[in-house]
């Protein structure tokens, strides 16, 4: 079951803080995507299948500074909607195409006999 994670974490250097904290969150396994939230763009909200919330804290913490875990529950899953265009085009035949392959010639081996030189020094 897909769950979502909203953690606050504390952060001294805004940009590089911020990098390294999502670099953390995206190598945890089970994470299937990583973005800010909140005002301040100071919270991960991470989504992703089978995630250990206190070891991705524990990791935070240790790396980044402080880490809150806000809040842990199921992600909801979003509607996917057609637009009118794909389904016109879902509408349209498609043509098979052709394809001409011309039979190759059968490739012989070519030997190449010659009379032996005595005078060779090579062989």
């Amino acid at each position: 079951m897909m769950q979502k994670v909203l953690i606050r974490v504390t952060m001294v250097d805004q940009k590089k803080s911020r990098t390294k904290a999502m670099q953390i969150a995206a190598t945890v396994s089970g994470v299937e995507s990583v973005a800010l939230k909140g005002d301040n763009r100071d919270q991960l909200e991470i989504i992703g299948d089978g995630i250990d919330t206190v070891e991705l804290a524990k990791l935070l913490r240790k790396k980044v500074g402080g880490a809150d875990l806000l809040s842990v529950g199921p992600a909801k899953a979003e509607k996917p909607k057609e637009p009118a265009a794909a389904a016109k085009k879902a509408e349209t035949p498609t043509v098979p195409m052709q394809v001409w392959a011309y039979p190759q010639p059968p490739l012989y081996p070519v030997y190449e006999f010659r009379d032996s030189d005595p005078n060779c020094s090579i062989m």
